[in-house]
């Protein structure tokens, strides 16, 4: 119940009497505000869990089990009732990852694919019909396809993939075959409903079993989820704006690596010797180096113009709105990429849009086809945008509260602006969140007049109006100034 109070506190699991309740929906919504303890006890005692594991007593002790459940079957973690807890060489990698002064988001990458190169979906912890590792199984058709060349290395569609959701077995070429079929009847173009029926059959659905296993699921959310798992390892790339999946070209080594070690694999009943086995670290696959490029700047220039040309304006304006706002976007590619990633990527494609002569260049890291895959390194500015008259840092973030937004965003944009004036005079900041803290505005002002800095702030509806209309970017230096006078 201590870890189930924490994980309340630090608002991980919701329950529904916090929406309920008009003072713990404001917290909850406010990053700067907190639950008090006896908060935290009247949310428990009015959220009574009707819910059971196996292994774990009915209610809370259930809801816990499922809150952490993934976790360990990644093998970060293991627990049980009347024993200790337990964190595995994996475990420890992503928490010290996680606690660098910047998180490491190289070395959580490699973390996730240490473990999806392992797990398997009948696995002690998860009983399950179908039994294989999803990402060999993918890694292995995705061969078998390269390898065709009726195929032209397309990799694999968007809507193939509940195929490999709801595949019973590991055998890859029945999977290829299946593939192949498909699209030799109706290549690319068929319908939800299509698949839906073929992957029914495959889950040997009766009639009464149909409302168990729903379209939207299959066919979509399950999908989405499917495509992020894969991306967290790296090594996995979007091709056609989000309609293919297929490997990343510079991870090509490991992939090798993985598929020559993993594709045959021992399946496990004991709990301890599977937790054992996806808690070891495989230190030759996360010691090796990619194949990225040193200097990827022209590929995601080049990505990034594209996508400019590809998406209008308005579209650009909405996706912002959603990020910022934690709606649903619907479109196949955005939707993937993780809401941080994402705002990075919205916003450098509106810069490219709106503003005449601006050279943009986005530091966030990239897969073989120039799309983001994680945020910018600390050190860096999100964003690096440069006119004849002006060279801006962008700075871009989903924090709300004072504290994030003072110390983790203007501090660290005050050492980038400080760094960037050493060579050129010209220079100032632009901090975008989807509200701004009004402590945050005041230490922006306050370093203006301390260090003749200048670091404009805008909400997320105050950046689009202000872009939307201003041809430079020198604009929103004289917007900021309007505002305030």
């Amino acid at each position: 119940m201590k870890v189930i109070h924490n994980a309340i506190k630090r608002k991980l699991y919701n329950p529904v009497i916090i929406n309920r309740t008009a003072e713990l929906s404001y917290i909850l919504k406010n990053d700067d505000e907190t639950y008090s303890d006896k908060q935290i006890e009247f949310i428990i005692e009015k959220s009574p869990q009707k819910h059971k594991e196996a292994g774990f007593a009915y209610g809370w002790d259930s809801r816990f089990d499922t809150i952490f459940k993934l976790p360990m079957e990644f093998g970060f973690v293991k627990y049980a009732m009347e024993e200790p807890i337990k964190i595995s060489a994996t475990g420890h990698m992503l928490i010290d990852a996680l606690n660098e002064e910047e998180p490491n988001e190289e070395k959580i990458q490699m973390v996730f694919l240490n473990s999806m190169m392992k797990y398997q979906s009948n696995n002690p912890y998860r009983k399950n019909a179908n039994s294989n590792v999803p990402l060999i199984l993918l890694l292995q058709v995705l061969k078998l396809l390269k390898e065709d060349p009726e195929e032209n290395g397309a990799g694999v569609f968007r809507q193939e993939l509940s195929l490999f959701i709801c595949w019973p077995t590991n055998d890859a070429k029945a999977l290829y075959h299946k593939i192949k079929q498909i699209r030799g009847a109706v290549g690319y173009s068929y319908s939800d409903e299509y698949m839906y029926e073929i992957c029914l059959e495959l889950l040997g659905a009766s009639d009464q079993q149909r409302n168990r296993f729903k379209l939207v699921q299959i066919c979509g959310e399950a999908v989405d989820e499917y495509i992020r798992k894969m991306r967290t390892t790296g090594i996995i790339s979007l091709r056609g704006n989000g309609r293919f999946i297929d490997y990343n070209v510079w991870e090509i080594e490991k992939i090798n690596y993985i598929l020559d070690k993993y594709s045959n694999y021992k399946t496990f009943t004991s709990k301890d010797e599977y937790f054992e086995y996806m808690g070891d670290v495989d230190t030759v696959v996360v010691s090796m180096e990619s194949a990225t490029p040193a200097d990827t700047t022209d590929l995601r220039k080049s990505a990034l113009k594209k996508f400019a040309l590809e998406y209008s304006k308005e579209t650009i304006y909405a996706e912002l709105y959603k990020v910022c706002n934690k709606t649903a976007s619907t479109d196949y590619m955005l939707k993937i990429l993780p809401n941080p990633v994402r705002l990075e990527f919205l916003t450098s494609i509106a810069m490219v849009q709106n503003f005449k002569n601006l050279d943009v260049t986005p530091n966030y890291t990239i897969d073989d086809e120039g799309l983001p895959t994680n945020t910018a390194s600390g050190g860096k500015a999100d964003i690096v945008c440069i006119d004849k008259e002006y060279k801006s840092l962008v700075e871009v973030t989903l924090m709300c509260g004072r504290q994030d937004q003072v110390n983790n965003e203007i501090i660290p944009i005050r050492r980038h602006l400080l760094e960037a004036k050493k060579n050129q005079e010209n220079t100032f900041s632009v901090f975008v969140a989807p509200v701004i803290h009004e402590d945050t505005i005041e230490i922006a002002n306050w370093y203006k007049v301390k260090d003749n800095l200048d670091i404009v702030t805008y909400a997320i509806d105050e950046f689009v109006k202000t872009i939307a209309k201003e041809e430079h970017i020198a604009g929103m230096l004289r917007e900021t100034s309007l505002r305030e006078n």
